[in-house]
């Protein structure tokens, strides 16, 4: 793969695996779809079948919504959030795993943390089969109660053509592929997380020519993509903004309002990244204040940057944004990941370590919620796919190893075995009832649940 061309510290890491995978059909009311986890299970030995069916018997999207507080309003109408089929190769790599009693647990892991709530990600289809795909998912989430989360991935010269490249050859065929969407989601409930990288990514930093062009065509395409999809009464639409360790607040929010964030519900951050929770809730604040005070006629430029003193941005704040929380734009974030924040890579050690590529040693956040206790902050969610793999990270090496794993990393998408038990074994919270916390003490109460999280053992 070539190298950034630039310094950022992107993330381009994604997958459109669900639009090759066949889409589940509707379930009868009241029931999940267990049958690839029956599959799995049948062939691993009775007692350890036993174990694994009893560890994760409880769907992670039908457990209780945790009582920090009520819904946001702008998920006020499904706080419980779908979970899609999981990766086949997660379950072949249950199976495969040893019939110990510490390999027992691995497995249960594994498919705990494919059955917990994710983001279906779409690209790449035609406007007929992502049609297709979105009716189906969006009809078997309203048999089964839930709000499926769509990671829409199509943007013509997405990733600056790197690790991603694909999506929609020109505007036209990227607004036809939109359309097809909004007729599969229709009056069903959906939130949709739009387009990943494009405004923190814009094609005037590529460096391939065409630039300004391509650039206001970047703008134009956002824009009709919100407009179309927030005008459908049940879908919130959450617009790009990269994350906390990238852009400063001041430099985001002039390419949220030219990207039409007055039309959406607000916007995400960390989307495949492992900024902390802390990190991305004080960023979403900022950039959401700041949005506030650029329409009351100030200057984004005034706006304090999410790197900068945290005690004199909140003065600022308390004396320049009088908007209620209720009249501001929203965040979600992605903790898909941060269970153990962003990779330091060592110092030195790499001419580009690619801190955002198949990083050693992350874990697992908080499991997917409607209930932040933050009126800005609609939803933590599963954005990425944990799991798979971010693609080929070379860390300016020639490779093709991955210089920090001694492995050649998966393509982006594709199941990556080792990253996948890394994140359910140092996963913070834990993912099962008596897990134990990252740095190797127990929980204090034993469950391995976030406060305020339910207990995933029912």
């Amino acid at each position: 793969m070539r190298p950034e061309p630039h310094d950022r510290p992107v993330p381009h890491d994604r997958t459109t695996r669900y639009g090759d995978h066949p889409v589940p059909t509707p379930s009868p009311p009241g029931r999940r779809r267990p049958r690839q986890r029956v599959i799995a299970l049948a062939a691993l030995p009775p007692l350890a079948a036993g174990v694994i069916w009893a560890l994760t018997s409880a769907p992670a999207s039908g457990a209780p919504e945790p009582a920090a507080g009520p819904p946001a309003p702008a998920l006020a109408g499904s706080p419980r959030l779908y979970t899609p089929l999981a990766n086949p190769d997660a379950y072949k790599q249950a199976l495969k795993l040893p019939g110990s009693a510490a390999g027992v647990r691995d497995a249960a892991r594994i498919i705990r943390m494919v059955r917990t709530p994710h983001a279906v990600w779409y690209g790449d289809q035609t406007p007929e089969a992502v049609e297709k795909d979105a009716r189906a998912v969006t009809r078997d989430a309203a048999v089964d109660g839930s709000m499926p989360v769509f990671a829409l991935y199509n943007i013509p010269g997405r990733d600056c053509s790197n690790y991603s490249a694909g999506g929609a050859s020109n505007t036209a065929e990227y607004k036809a592929w939109i359309d097809g969407v909004a007729r599969g989601i229709g009056k069903r409930d959906a939130v949709v997380v739009l387009e990943p990288d494009s405004l923190a990514l814009l094609p005037s930093e590529c460096g391939k020519g065409e630039e300004a062009e391509k650039t206001a065509a970047r703008y134009e395409e956002v824009n009709y993509a919100v407009r179309s999809l927030a005008a459908l009464r049940k879908t919130r639409v959450y617009l790009d903004t990269g994350h906390a360790g990238w852009h400063d607040v001041a430099g985001i929010v002039p390419r949220l309002i030219k990207g039409g964030i007055k039309n959406a519900t607000g916007f995400y951050t960390n989307a495949s990244n492992y900024q902390t929770d802390e990190a991305n809730s004080w960023y979403g604040k900022l950039i959401s204040s700041c949005i506030a005070y650029v329409d009351k006629g100030g200057d984004a430029a005034s706006c304090p940057s999410q790197k900068g003193d945290k005690a004199a941005a909140q003065a600022w704040l308390e004396k320049n944004v009088t908007t209620p929380p209720s009249q501001m734009k929203h965040f979600v974030t992605d903790t898909s990941r941060n269970g153990k924040g962003a990779w330091t890579p060592p110092a030195g050690k790499y001419t580009d370590p690619q801190d955002w590529c198949n990083p050693p040693g992350r874990g697992l956040g908080v499991r997917p919620t409607t209930r932040t206790g933050d009126p800005l902050h609609d939803a933590k969610l599963w954005i990425k796919t944990p799991g798979e793999s971010d693609g080929l990270c070379l860390r300016g090496t020639a490779g093709p190893q991955d210089p920090e794993r001694g492995t050649v990393d998966p393509k982006a998408g594709d199941w990556f075995a080792q990253q996948a038990l890394e994140l359910v074994r140092l996963a913070d919270p834990p993912l099962l009832p008596g897990g134990r916390a990252a740095d190797g003490e127990e929980e204090a109460d034993g469950s391995g649940v976030a406060p305020g999280e339910p207990d995933p053992a029912g």
